[in-house]
């Protein structure tokens, strides 16, 4: 298993930089009991001049509010508070190539009432290559995405990654790298967690936007792709 923390890292819990190891939540969390929370998966990196970058940290940070917003967990941190407690994690944590982890979670509440206030943690850690550098055996997952019409697909909500969990489990089962799902309609849709594009014919394409969680860095590929003149088809 992956080592995510030791003795001496610290992360952001509600307002402050505190060790990991002494971080806290309540074990009568809505977040942990119905997975009622949401997180954003950020990137940073070492650039040429030696600084510590994060990839594209206000689009990031207005997802996650997006996401809060959508499935009515409250909200009231702004993204510059959030991108400079990021870069005090990194820094303190001595991190510069690393995977960052903001994660909004309820309190206690057994009950399916609306909350009145809502938690905040930023974590980070040393993390390579999500699927590493080498050609993926990949097969059609038995299990689809989500109903849109069950769920509000944009949001990256905790609760949703179960299905992302269970169809990437049953591809190393059955001997594959990662698994590749399909919409309620048994059209491609995206990976458990990332995005699809193909090449054919010097042409991309892509999944629409309908079925998927509509990726930053699915986006930025379509930026590329538009400096470069490179033709991208969504179907």
């Amino acid at each position: 298993m992956a080592t995510y923390y030791n003795e001496n890292t610290v992360l952001y819990l509600n307002g402050a930089i505190i060790k990991a190891a002494e971080a806290k939540m309540d074990l009568y969390s809505q977040s942990l009991h119905y997975g009622y929370s949401v997180f954003e998966g950020i990137r940073s990196y070492k650039n040429e001049a030696g600084e510590t970058k994060i990839f594209k940290a206000e689009q990031h940070f207005e997802r996650l509010k997006n996401s809060a917003t959508a499935i009515n967990l409250p909200y009231h941190w702004t993204v510059e508070e959030l991108i400079a407690a990021t870069y005090e994690v990194l820094k303190i944590n001595n991190l510069q190539d690393a995977y960052i982890r903001p994660l909004v979670f309820a309190p206690a509440n057994m009950s399916f009432v609306a909350n009145t206030e809502s938690n905040i943690t930023i974590q980070a850690w040393e993390m390579q290559p999500f699927l590493g550098e080498k050609l993926l055996r990949v097969m059609t997952s038995s299990f689809q995405r989500p109903n849109p019409k069950g769920f509000f697909i944009a949001a990256k909500a905790s609760g949703h990654y179960v299905n992302s969990i269970m169809a990437s489990q049953e591809a190393k089962a059955n001997g594959y790298d990662e698994a590749l799902l399909t919409d309620m309609n048994g059209l491609v849709a995206e990976g458990p967690g990332a995005n699809v594009f193909y090449e054919k014919d010097g042409h991309l394409f892509t999944p629409t936007i309908d079925n998927i969680l509509p990726g930053i860095t699915r986006a930025t590929v379509l930026e590329i792709c538009a400096e470069l003149n490179l033709p991208v088809e969504e179907k």
